[in-house]
């Protein structure tokens, strides 16, 4: 309320309708099927908060039919130290998911808030260059989330759908019959036999279901931060072209003490806005630093242990097939079987490269944002030096000194408090996975 106690009572931007639904749209469009939208929209129904309430629990039973079989098969049941290591990289990306729909359903009158807020800076900004600079911001947040919808729904829906069935084609052409039908997520013997028909495409189905809802629950974090980052982007450039206009004053008619007036308050406003965007995305963001950092490292271990396991599988097929074959038959099976098995690894191998681009580029959007906001932001201290001051009188130059030492202190997006997303800490993320990962593999050989 008290942001809204400085903004005039007058919309001044006719085309705001248009303006907010290009900017949010994206949002709305992920937050909608797992029923987060119309719990942050103030102006919903009480039908579409009710039917968002049942799309809440429809997906968190979907997580739940991953989870609750799936941990205990790992911790407990699963003796393999390999196949436990590949198991922890899904199941670890579902719960983390899991965690991350929890907070933004917690954080929902937080969310919409700052929705609200960006709401009214359509309404009341006044110039057309404005208009046009808080455009241009709202279009790399709508870039930067459909990069992020595109990488992580083609790796992820790959992993789910391509890299199972192509196991299932592997194995009926090697066998002559569907002897093991993989799915990605076990733990499922203990209930019901999920290899019989249709217990297998239900279970099948609901992972592929879960899967959708993982990876709109991390799209959704990242459009968030991306669409209130450029648009608090776009607020300080704003600030910055009024600052400019601070002596001359041909924007904003009036006293100097009114136009400086005019500013504190406009950077403020700001300040406020981008603190609650930290408030909301911190601990999201520890989150996706953590798992990205060992999900990259479980990764980078798949791809190395794909290629030692079909070197191990096809020596073991070779030796059997000639045992087996009359050696006029012998050398031509050899191959075959060998061409098979490197189809499947071909593909096992394509789907991990593809998440872990994914999911480098997921975590290198977050820190991207949040070093782009500490770039605006400092800018704000040489635009105000850059003002005409010396044609201000004594006091009035003095006032521009709070807005300087401010700029020296920008707001950061955080990892639950423990550190600042930037550039750097992706390099770190990336450096810290090749430790783990060199660590993995002398744990496991």
């Amino acid at each position: 309320m008290r942001d809204r106690s400085q903004l005039p009572g007058k919309i001044h931007n006719v085309e705001y309708e248009h303006d907010i639904r290009y900017a949010v749209q994206l949002c709305r469009w992920i937050l909608n099927p797992i029923g987060i939208w119309h719990l942050i929209y103030g102006r919903s129904s009480q039908s579409e908060k009710l039917l968002s309430l049942m799309l809440i629990l429809a997906c968190f039973f979907s997580l739940c039919f991953v989870l609750v079989p799936a941990i205990p098969y790992i911790l407990l049941r699963e003796k393999d130290i390999d196949i436990k290591v590949k198991l922890f990289g899904p199941v670890g990306f579902c719960l983390t998911s899991a965690i991350k729909y929890c907070f933004l359903r917690a954080r929902v009158l937080a969310i919409g808030r700052c929705v609200e807020h960006v709401e009214s800076d359509w309404q009341v900004v006044r110039h057309q260059d404005h208009r046009k600079m808080m455009l241009r911001n709202a279009l790399i947040g709508r870039r930067l989330t459909t990069l992020c919808v595109i990488f992580l729904y083609t790796g992820g829906m790959s992993y789910h759908t391509i890299m199972p069935l192509s196991s299932a084609i592997a194995n009926t052409k090697t066998n002559g019959s569907f002897t093991s039908r993989p799915l990605v997520y076990p733990g499922y013997d203990i209930y019901f036999d999920p290899q019989a028909s249709p217990a297998y495409e239900i279970v099948f189905f609901m992972h592929c279901l879960s899967a959708m809802i993982q990876y709109s629950a991390t799209t959704a974090a990242c459009s968030l931060a991306a669409t209130f980052a450029t648009h608090a982007c776009g607020q300080v450039q704003i600030l910055m072209t009024l600052l400019d206009d601070l002596v001359d004053g041909k924007r904003i008619k009036g006293t100097v003490e009114k136009r400086l007036s005019l500013i504190a308050k406009h950077h403020v406003r700001v300040l406020r806005f981008t603190a609650d965007v930290e408030e909301i995305l911190r601990e999201i963001c520890l989150l996706e630093l953590v798992a990205a950092t060992l999900i990259i490292c479980l990764l980078e271990y798949y791809c190395l242990m794909v290629r030692r396991l079909r070197y191990i599988a096809d020596k073991d097929r070779m030796t059997l097939s000639v045992r087996k074959l009359p050696k006029g038959n012998a050398v031509l099976v050899i191959r075959l079987s060998s061409q098979e098995w490197e189809n499947s690894d071909a593909v096992a191998i394509f789907t991990y490269f593809i998440l872990l681009i994914s999911l480098t580029f997921n975590i290198l959007i977050f820190c991207y944002i949040g070093q782009l906001l500490v770039e605006e932001f400092s800018k704000i201290g040489s635009a105000a030096y850059e003002v005409n001051w010396y044609n201000l009188s004594g006091h009035q130059a003095v006032d521009l000194v709070m807005i300087i030492t401010m700029s020296h202190y920008p707001p950061k997006l955080t990892a639950g408090k423990f550190c600042d997303l930037s550039l750097n800490t992706f390099s770190t993320v990336l450096k810290t996975s090749v430790v783990y990962l060199n660590l993995l593999r002398t744990v496991t050989q």
